[in-house]
């Protein structure tokens, strides 16, 4: 399926979005489809109203329920690390706002994304139809159970920080495919690419730089 955008005639946002693009690149962001995806996913339907006028703030900025919609540069860097196609199925574990579910959908070939807060998951619904992304699935459940039922993923996004890597997630894992994924205590972690090896057998792990992310949450992560 093809993600379509809000853009075009009558596109207030465009300028805005433009000199995102121009700070996410001064801060060394390179690949040009994952600026294209920021060229092109609408962030303000993404935000709270009130918080319109700073939707391309170079920022994270408060959703509600506790949560917070990333700063861009973060979410650029993470979706570099990834290094998507455009043809992957992607698992992403805490859709938020759905902004990043949506820059996945414009990098990827189908995204499905696991929230667990009812609230977030409905306006995140709301938001990617708005945005005219047709390539997304959200489920409203405990995100380190994975959602099994189109396993394997060629990319997993965890965007939410937990003391391991949950088992299902690595069991969900294609061979070959990239998991990413905030490591360590509650409040501090280590960014950590993780890798399946081409057999399947093994995982390679190498650690991407500092992060500090909300704690995951279920099962297979820490108490809520």
């Amino acid at each position: 399926m093809v993600s379509r955008r809000l853009t075009g005639r009558g596109d207030t946002f465009a300028g805005y979005r433009s000199r995102l693009v121009e700070a996410l690149r001064a801060r060394g962001i390179r690949d040009l489809a994952v600026l294209k995806a920021f060229a092109e996913t609408p962030r303000h339907l993404f935000v709270p109203e009130a918080l319109r006028p700073r939707a391309y703030d170079d920022a994270a900025l408060p959703i509600g329920n506790g949560q917070t919609i990333s700063q861009p540069f973060t979410q650029a860097r993470y979706l570099e690390a990834l290094g998507l196609r455009g043809s992957e199925r992607v698992l992403e574990i805490g859709t938020g706002s759905g902004y990043q579910t949506a820059l996945l959908c414009a990098l990827a070939g189908q995204v499905f994304s696991v929230e667990r807060v009812r609230a977030l998951a409905l306006r995140a619904q709301q938001a990617l139809r708005q945005a005219g992304v047709t390539n997304a699935s959200v489920l409203l459940g405990d995100g380190t159970l994975g959602w099994s039922d189109y396993a394997p993923y060629h990319a997993i996004l965890v965007a939410a920080g937990g003391p391991e890597v949950p088992p299902p997630l690595a069991a969900q894992l294609a061979p070959g495919g990239r998991l990413l994924m905030p490591l360590g205590d509650r409040g501090a972690q280590i960014l950590t690419l993780v890798e399946r090896t081409g057999d399947g057998a093994d995982l390679r792990r190498t650690p991407l730089g500092d992060a500090r992310f909300v704690p995951l949450v279920g099962e297979h992560g820490f108490d809520a």
